[in-house]
């Protein structure tokens, strides 16, 4: 296979307004998302000549949302199109099949786009995830905590590990003015007066439901070097997708396909764990970055307690972990979340909580990035650097 390190790069990200939004569309974020991503590159509309995007989930009354739609809306007329679902793996999977696309000249730049009115809209997110309602099971939180349970068990983890990821990710969005909890600090006896919700997972554990929409652009590392801002090059990938529901899989713990994936990823871009500055973990709960970290190779089974400090993970600390607040702090955009992120870390332009002198932390070069799907069925894996 062709090594695909270095051969692209990402040269425009696009955000909209987040939180709470009524009466917008799924569709009006997908738009803004991808308008302001190609503005922020530098480019003109017309450049765009291919268009990848993640479907949100139907609501009522939500208009349809499919790239031949937004393509039309945008204006623009593609060469390379398609709608990718792969639950909260997408964005990092997107990123990968646009890096394939613009290295081999099916596109010269890609925009990649999600959006959702996932707070405001009249849908049941995330509710009927895998089934099991009949017994009981409401939703991914249900699955999550049946996962979680048994990783307590087997890795020795819980509520005193998961607190320190908590408390670390608050304190990121505090520097962070777009964050739905910025300047309101996380306490341990906060966390552990956050209401239970699935046991063993509080509030706290639980990421946020948001309006909103991010966007991001693909192409060459030779094209990237002509725009406006400092290139981001994606220099190793990977993907691993279990499929199977936890109450099915052979490791209660989770069937993460972290492994896998971050192996891969680490085989392309030819580094190994010391060689990463800073981490962007899909953290739809707490256990998720400390079974996604695991599966990467920071720690073995059995050390997430020991490794797991927000000293470590906050802003001043050696290995920082979700910068802008992540899923659980700033917005939940599935992996569109953490690797925007990344992206405004490598380029310097992440304000308050820039790494390095800003936050006291070292100056990043290399930055892994995780999306995970459904109840840990899908998985994708990107390395980034300036």
């Amino acid at each position: 296979m062709e090594n695909i390190k270095d051969k692209a790069a990402i040269v425009g990200v696009g955000y909209t307004v987040q939180g709470k939004v009524p009466g917008r569309s799924s569709m009006s974020f997908h738009l803004e998302a991808a308008r302001n991503a190609i503005a922020d590159a530098g480019l003109k509309i017309e450049d765009v000549d291919g268009l990848l995007m993640q479907p949100p989930m139907a609501a009522m009354g939500d208009p349809m949302v499919a790239p031949a739609y937004l393509s039309q809306q945008l204006g623009i007329r593609v060469r390379f199109m398609a709608a990718h679902d792969d639950w909260g793996a997408s964005a990092g999977c997107l990123a990968q099949h646009a890096a394939w696309a613009v290295v081999h000249g099916m596109a010269n730049y890609v925009v990649c786009t999600y959006g959702e009115n996932a707070l405001s809209g009249a849908g049941e997110y995330g509710n009927a995830l895998n089934g099991g309602i009949e017994y009981g099971m409401f939703g991914a939180v249900a699955g999550y905590a049946l996962a979680a349970r048994r990783g307590m068990h087997e890795f020795g983890t819980g509520p005193e590990t998961w607190k320190e990821i908590a408390i670390a990710q608050r304190r990121w969005a505090n520097l962070n003015p777009n964050a739905r909890y910025y300047q309101q600090p996380m306490t341990v006896e906060d966390y552990y007066n956050s209401r239970m919700i699935v046991d063993p997972f509080r509030r706290a554990d639980i990421c946020l439901v948001s309006d909103g929409g991010r966007a991001f652009i693909v192409t060459t590392a030779e094209r990237a070097r002509d725009l406006r801002h400092r290139s981001v090059f994606i220099m190793g990938m990977g993907q691993d997708h279990p499929s199977t529901n936890v109450p099915q899989a052979t490791h209660l713990a989770g069937p993460s396909g972290a492994v896998v994936s971050g192996a891969t990823a680490f085989k392309i871009a030819g580094i190994t764990t010391d060689d990463i500055d800073a981490c962007e973990i899909y953290d739809c709960f707490t256990y998720t970055v400390e079974l996604t970290l695991m599966g990467y190779g920071f720690f073995g089974p059995g050390e997430g307690k020991d490794f797991l400090k927000a000293e470590r993970l906050a802003p001043g600390g050696d290995f920082p972990v979700n910068t802008s607040g992540g899923q659980l702090s700033e917005a939940y955009f599935q992996g569109f979340t953490p690797l925007a992120e990344a992206i405004m870390q490598l380029r310097g332009d992440a304000g308050e909580r820039q790494l390095g002198p800003v936050t006291n932390t070292r100056e990043p070069e290399i930055i892994i990035v995780s999306g995970n799907g459904g109840v840990l069925q899908t998985h994708s894996t990107l390395i980034l650097r300036r």
